[in-house]
């Protein structure tokens, strides 16, 4: 049985950027972005094994943020990655 190997790394080709639809209030750009990192964030965590949104405070949050190379996220967005935890098991 194949293992995949998990790594927390950047990864060295980016995906290409689409621009963001014009005209949306400012607000809708801000939580767009907002869910785009949590998503980014639980996504690591899980991967990392972290299953329980207990397990995943807001330090250990803001850690895996800095070593993806993400800004820290806020309160807000931590609260975000930890409901995306619970729902996504």
């Amino acid at each position: 049985m194949a293992v995949a190997a998990v790594t927390t790394e950047p990864l060295n080709t980016p995906l290409k950027k689409k621009p963001l639809p014009a005209g949306r209030p400012r607000e809708w750009y801000v939580s767009h972005n907002r869910r785009l990192k949590a998503m980014r964030l639980a996504i690591a965590l899980l991967d990392t094994g972290v299953y329980q949104p207990s397990t995943a405070d807001n330090a250990r949050i803001r850690a895996t943020a800095d070593r993806l190379a993400i800004h820290p996220p806020s309160d807000i967005t931590c609260r975000m990655v930890r409901a995306l935890i619970r729902y996504g098991r």
